[in-house]
């Protein structure tokens, strides 16, 4: 394919086993832990905000391999580093199953980051290359709602697997689902040829390219940027809240927690195809700011709940507004790529939200050390909202934004 040229009319149904089945395996890999995870790092007797460690070890590992990423695609093509990626993924959710202690599974996690940083790069600006401009916002909201389908049966599953068979079970389940996925990549996908490959080699032209984006789109990254490190606070944050305060407040189950966050996704999954619509129609703010201020609301109710049912009604809140937000991120990051560099580029944003990502059940655990769970969760809502009044006054429309 000529460079930076989408292919005209592209036929949704071809992308279905190359792209989508991947994205989805993948996506219900990792749902399979979100009701699990916490639940085993706490089995090691650890405070909060060691937990929380072990939940963002994996968003560690992928900001430490974000940039390098971009880098990789570059030079090696898209298709080889998602092979990269997937075993990688594999091979370190299969040591976290036996991990003997916090520290081993801290390491396989951020291993698993590693490797997850090289699929979501490849994988983002693979399809890029195929997706028109005024087509990007429903493309790409697809994409979120794989996930947050992968998201709706990847928890509830987890948590019966984890009931019945222990909590390191479903580790060995992830490490299965992502070696199917890697025999998807061998077969279905090709190397498209997008653009011309980085050519310089070395630490210093590399850091000097970074150093180059960094300084061209600076202020994007100091408004846009901040609001993406806040949304993905917030977005994961609330994989660490709602088993914590389902055992620690409610004593709930792990399968009764899983059941919640599969449900939440339920409301989750419908509003992908409205994201992008919205996005494509109206703009990409109109779909991000009342998602996340509808987010926010949902984590202030949960210190309200005391209930299964409390609970849920909060997690659907969240659910509703984080279904809205389907794709907006991607979205806009894809908007304000440059033809040239793209994986750069990409590398850049999707660090800065990677960033969020650690971040968030990082101080969500200290803040609830320090002064309990309920003070986490009004911390998630705080960064929610906070992002869509950025969102709402720094950040300019890019709908009809063309990448210079």
């Amino acid at each position: 394919m000529a460079k930076g040229v989408a292919l005209p009319g592209v036929d949704w149904k071809s992308l279905f086993i190359p792209v989508y089945l991947p994205s989805f395996l993948l996506s219900f890999g990792s749902g399979l832990l979100v009701p699990t995870l916490p639940l085993y790092a706490r089995s090691f007797e650890l405070s909060y905000s060691l937990i929380s460690l072990v939940v963002a070890s994996r968003a560690i590992g992928t900001i430490l391999a974000d940039i390098p990423a971009g880098f990789l695609v570059a030079r090696y093509g898209r298709r080889s580093i998602m092979l990269i990626g997937v075993g990688t993924v594999s091979l370190s959710v299969l040591g976290s199953g036996f991990a003997g202690s916090a520290v081993e599974l801290i390491l396989y996690q951020g291993i698993a980051g590693i490797g997850s940083a090289l699929w979501g790069i490849s994988r983002h600006t693979y399809i890029m290359d195929l997706i028109q401009v005024h087509e990007r916002g429903r493309a790409l909201s697809i994409f979120g709602g794989i996930a947050r389908f992968g998201t709706l049966m990847g928890p509830a599953a987890g948590g019966i697997i984890g009931q019945r068979w222990g909590l390191s079970t479903p580790f060995f389940f992830e490490a299965a689902i992502a070696a199917l996925v890697l025999g998807l990549v061998a077969g279905f996908i090709p190397e498209p040829v997008s653009e011309t490959p980085y050519k310089e080699s070395g630490h210093v032209s590399r850091r000097a390219h970074v150093k180059s984006i960094l300084q061209t789109y600076r202020q994007i990254f100091a408004t846009a940027g901040v609001a993406y490190v806040c949304v993905q606070m917030a977005r994961s944050g609330r994989y660490l809240i709602t088993p914590l305060y389902g055992a620690a407040v409610l004593g709930l189950d792990v399968e009764s927690i899983g059941l919640i966050i599969s449900l939440s996704a339920l409301v989750d999954l419908t509003l992908f195809p409205v994201a992008g619509q919205i996005m494509d129609r109206h703009g990409r703010k109109y779909a991000m700011i009342p998602a996340f201020t509808i987010m926010g609301i949902g984590f202030a109710l949960i210190p309200f709940t005391g209930s299964f049912f409390g609970l849920l009604a909060a997690q659907g809140v969240i659910g509703l507004g984080n279904g809205l937000g389907s794709g907006t991120m991607m979205t806009l990051g894809s908007d304000l790529a440059p033809a040239q560099g793209r994986g750069e580029f990409l590398g850049v944003w999707r660090f800065i939200g990677d960033v969020g990502g650690a971040s968030g059940p990082l101080a969500f655990g200290r803040l609830s050390d320090l002064f309990g769970l309920a003070s986490g969760a009004f911390l998630l809502a705080g960064v929610s909202v906070f992002s869509s009044i950025v969102f709402l006054f720094f950040v300019k429309e890019t709908r009809q934004h063309i990448p210079p």
